[in-house]
This record gives C-alpha cells, structure tokens and sequence, in this order.
C-alpha cells in the first residue's frame, strides 16, 4: 500500500472519528469520557492491521477497523446521554382541578344552560327502570302551550352531586289535592284526591312506571285528599304511609286504611321534627295535628333540595299556621302549596310573610262553589309577588329543581291570569251577590224579593213558583243532606233543586259532623 493511500484512509478515520465526537458530544457531555478511552483503546489497530503481510488481513480491514472509533463513540455516548425529562409542573398561576369536580362542574353548567320541562304524563316513553325514567322525562316536552318559569338565583349552598334530581307533578284532582314528588329515583306521594280520583292516580303511577313509593302522606282524614290513594297502593307499593290519625269514621279512610294496611306498611302517625330521606333530599315534619278539627290537624311538610325548598300544607288554616308560628318553625320556602285550596281561612298574611315564597301552586276545582281560590288570598300572594299556578285554570303543574333555582312548566294557558279570584258559581240566576259557600242561607232569603219581579217576567202569573222549596231554607244552614241517598251538599248546590223536599234535611254544623252521620259529600258541588 502506498503511503498516500495509508495517509487517506488515516485522514478518512480521523475524520469519521471527529463526527462520531460530535455525534457524542451532542448526546451527552459525558460521553467525552468513553470516547477518549475508546480511542487509546482502538487507536493502534489500523496501525497494526497495515502489516497484512505479517498477519494476513485484507488492506480493506484497516478501514473497517478505522470506523470503530466513531461507531464506539456514538454508541457510548448514547449510552451516556440522560432521558429528557418531562416537566409536569403546573405553570405559575394555574390551579388544578381534580377530574371528577371537572366533569361535575360541566355537568352543572350544562344543566343551568338548558330549560327544564316536565312531560305530560300523556307523552312519557320511559323503559322500566325508575332510575333512568326521570332523566327520560327531563327530555320530553310537554303540550305546546306549556311554558317554563325560571326562578331567580338562590343562596349558594353545596354543590349536589352529578346525576341527581328533583321534581313535583301537582296532579289537578279539581278541588282536591294530590302531588306526586321525586328526587333521584326515589318517589313520595302527598295525597291522593278525592274516591273517584283512584284511576288518576294509579293511571300516573302506571305511566311513569312507579311500582315502588318511598312515602305516601294523607295530610288529612278529608276525602279530597285521602279518597284516591287506593288507587296509588292498587299499583305501587310503599315503605311508609304518614297520617296525623290512624283512625277515623268514614268510608273513604276505611278504604284508605286497608290499602296502606296491605301494601304501605300501615299507618303511621309521624311526630313533630321526624326527617326522612328521599333521594339527596330531606323530608321534615313540621306540624300536625295543631288544632280541633280535620283541617288543622293536617300535616304541615318542607322539602329541602339543595337551596330550594318547598312547603305542603295540606288544609291547614290560620289555627295551624298559628302553631307553626308560635313553635318557631323555620318555614320560609321556595315554593309553597297554599293551604285549603285558596280558602281565606288559611295563607295569613303573617303566615305568607314568614314563609315568603317565590312561587306558589294552588289545587283547586274550576267552578268550585266555595269560591276558592278567593280574592283575599290571591290579594295577598299579589302582594308580596308572588307567581303562582293553579290547576282549575292550567291543569297539571310541573316543577324542578337544580338545587339553586326551580323552572314551572303547565298542561296549558301557560299566561293565565291566576291572581284573579274565579266568578263566582251561582245556582240561582236572578241572584247577584258574590256569594261563597257561607252566603248561600243570606243569597236564598235575599232572592224572595227579586223572585216574583223574575218570575212575572217569564212566566205567567198563574204558573207556580219553582222556588218555594229553597226560599225555605233556615238561615244559617250549612248543609242539606238527602235522607234517602245519604248525600249532603251545598244550600247553593244545584242538586238541592232535584230533591223532594220530604228527603231534605238541613244541617248547621261542620262537614265532618255530616260525614259521622254517615252522609257522604255531593261531588258536586265537594262540599
């Protein structure tokens, strides 16, 4: 081999070698150190490979040979080189937040940004399992005349967990009561309506699939508000039925009685500040029994969910409220279901100021001949604005709760006018006076005036008076009971025209005295 050549091949090692150096180097600082033992080590071999004569290796070996310095050196300065790290540091300023409060918090966002709407019971397409009927429901809209009312912001309180929910379906039973509650799958139902309301109620429990009832409360032994849920225990079952009594002469708590003795666990007669679970809400017993008759000795109820709150009380009256009052009971509420269908007995103006609610449903029968709801209480849900719902005029109400605000949606006349007191149903045509049940003695004595002056106008004066019988109502006459059917109404009822007056019996008195006679009331006229 010519020297030039040796010269080439050695300029050509050196060469590689020093891209193999930088090779290294660029790798790691510390790969110096192995390289420059890997070239004292190998060095001298192309210099030794050169004498081929001497040990017989091909001339192309000392190139060969020559490329182990920088192949040596890359690879030991691979080896050399750290792993980058990774920086998870969080940047200045940002905090983390934990992956489930995350997907929670837009959860929550998500829900605030839609409109909630309950379905009619009509329209509800849910399978058989309770849990996820109520997130069906949330999905279905109900008629189009149906509108939703967002309440404003409420105080901040725990955040509720993903996935829950609360709503109420206040059932229109006319003029009776029944409001069907459910939170997180769990169910409670709040009376049941009258007898003839059992196929309503067992119709929405059927509807919606509820087979299981987690509490079932008659907040009174009345008939409009126990009389229907045998139809409820026909259906479903319950793990606790609440009443203020156990006992009570009528045939429609017998019914009661036996159905909640088969399929409710029995009767149970709650005590003052009993609370009860129901889903992530809480159920506390306010009063009861808080005064001498039926009306008063009606459950009184607060719902709490999140930072709503919603207050049933049953018929309670200004007695009742009274109690609730001077015990101190905290009663202030998001939503109140006024007392006694709108009957000016109840819904005080110190009671209405304690409770002081952003919402309020009354149950109530179009055309009822109480008169209720009446202007005195509407006058004070006007003013202390109050919005309010009533079923004689928008049917079904539903409402729901995020646990900060509620939204209403209604079965129809969504912009109803509900804080004008109803007309007033009159039997008698001729009459004018704005009467409620407790006038009708004063309208029927009033009426003998007018009622030849009406009589002469339609008919010839030889044709006898139809109004003789009902001019003989004694003055301050409750009820008119039918001795042969057993049915009392209303003086002013237009079924009192019908009887013979040989059946009637005229009665002062209270209801629940006619009831124990073993009357049964018109339904009619409910009284």
């Amino acid at each position: 081999m010519s020297d030039n050549m040796k010269i080439f091949r050695w300029i050509g090692a050196i060469w590689l070698a020093l891209i193999g150096l930088l090779f290294a180097v660029a790798l790691s600082p510390i790969a110096l150190i192995p390289l420059l033992l890997a070239a004292v080590i190998t060095a001298p071999i192309p210099a030794v490979i050169d004498l081929k004569k001497k040990v017989g290796f091909p001339s192309w070996a000392s190139v060969v040979v020559a490329l182990w310095l920088p192949i040596m050196g890359l690879f030991l300065g691979g080896l050399a080189a750290p792993t980058p790290e990774i920086d998870t540091s969080e940047p200045e300023g940002i905090v983390m937040e934990d992956s489930s409060e995350v997907a929670e918090t837009e959860i929550q966002l998500e829900a605030e940004s839609d409109t909630i709407i309950i379905p009619d019971d009509t329209e509800t397409e849910v399978e058989s399992e309770p849990e996820s009927e109520s997130e069906s429901e949330s999905e279905v809209a109900t008629e189009p005349e149906s509108e939703s009312e967002e309440a404003t912001d409420l105080p901040e309180s725990e955040t509720l967990p993903a996935g829950k929910s609360f709503s109420v379906h206040f059932i229109d039973v006319g003029q009776a009561d029944a409001a069907l509650v459910e939170c997180d799958g769990h169910y409670m139902l709040i009376d049941g309506g009258n007898k003839e309301d059992s196929s309503v109620i067992f119709s929405v429990l059927k509807k919606k699939y509820i087979n299981k009832l987690d509490i079932v409360v008659g907040t009174h032994a009345h008939e409009d508000h126990i009389g229907g849920l045998p139809g409820a225990f026909k259906y479903a079952t319950a793990e606790l039925t609440l009443c203020p009594v156990d006992s009570y002469s009528s045939d429609a708590f017998a019914d009661f009685k036996k159905y909640a003795d088969q399929n409710g666990g029995g009767i149970t007669v709650p005590k003052v500040g009993a609370t009860y679970k129901l889903g992530s809400a809480t159920v506390e017993i306010l009063g009861l029994n808080a005064g001498g008759d039926s009306n008063n000795s009606s459950i009184v109820l607060r719902i709490d969910y999140g930072a709503t709150s919603f207050l049933f009380t049953g018929d309670a009256e200004r007695e009742a409220e009274q109690a609730l009052l001077s015990a101190g009971k905290n009663l202030s509420a998001t939503v109140l279901k006024v007392g006694h269908h709108g009957s000016e007995s109840g819904t005080s103006y110190v009671f209405l100021r304690e409770v002081m609610p952003s919402y309020a449903v009354i149950s109530v029968g179009e055309g009822n001949s109480y008169g209720h709801p009446t202007d005195e209480v509407l006058s004070r849900l006007r003013d202390a604005d109050v919005k309010t719902f009533r079923t004689d005029l928008q049917g079904d109400v539903y409402c729901t709760s995020d646990g900060k605000t509620v939204s209403f949606s209604v079965d129809r006349n969504a912009d109803a006018d509900t804080l004008t007191a109803p007309a007033p149903s009159v039997v008698e045509p001729e009459t004018n006076s704005e009467n409620s049940s407790t006038s009708s003695s004063s309208e029927s004595t009033g009426s003998s005036g007018s009622g030849s002056g009406s009589g002469s106008s339609s008919k010839p004066e030889t044709e006898p008076e139809p109004e003789p019988e009902s001019e003989e109502t004694p003055a301050g006459t409750d009820y008119i009971g039918n001795k042969k059917t057993k049915k009392f109404h209303y003086p002013s009822c237009s079924s009192v025209d019908d009887m013979n007056e040989s059946n009637k019996f005229y009665y002062t008195g209270t209801r629940d005295e006619m009831i124990d006679m073993g009357y049964v009331a018109c339904k009619r006229c409910h009284p």
